[in-house]
């Protein structure tokens, strides 16, 4: 009986050890699958890719710094003009006066 019981456990243990490894066989499959069935859907959604997104997130912090810099530029430029303007008003009243 002991022997029976042993050669029937034995058995068992081989039909499990087989069976594990057919279950490890079809995960990796399964994941394969499921990975390739992922990029198409993607893909057909028109996802853009990290890569691509990076690049366009690197693109568009250059592009607000410059933004930055040229509104700093243009305000000091309007600045300027005003001030020019009013030397100019100034410089007319006086001269308006002068006339006189």
């Amino acid at each position: 009986m002991v022997q029976t019981t042993s050669k029937l456990f034995d058995e068992i243990a081989k039909v499990l050890t087989s069976t594990a490894g057919a279950a490890q066989g079809l995960k990796s499959e399964l994941d394969v699958v499921i990975k390739a069935q992922s990029e198409r859907l993607l893909n057909d959604l028109d996802v853009v890719q990290r890569e691509e997104f990076d690049a366009l997130k690197t693109m568009l912090v250059k592009s607000r710094e410059k933004n930055d810099i040229l509104e700093g530029r243009i305000n000091e430029l309007e600045k300027l003009i005003k001030h020019n303007i009013k030397n100019q008003k100034v410089t007319k009243k006086n001269t308006i006066i002068k006339d006189k």
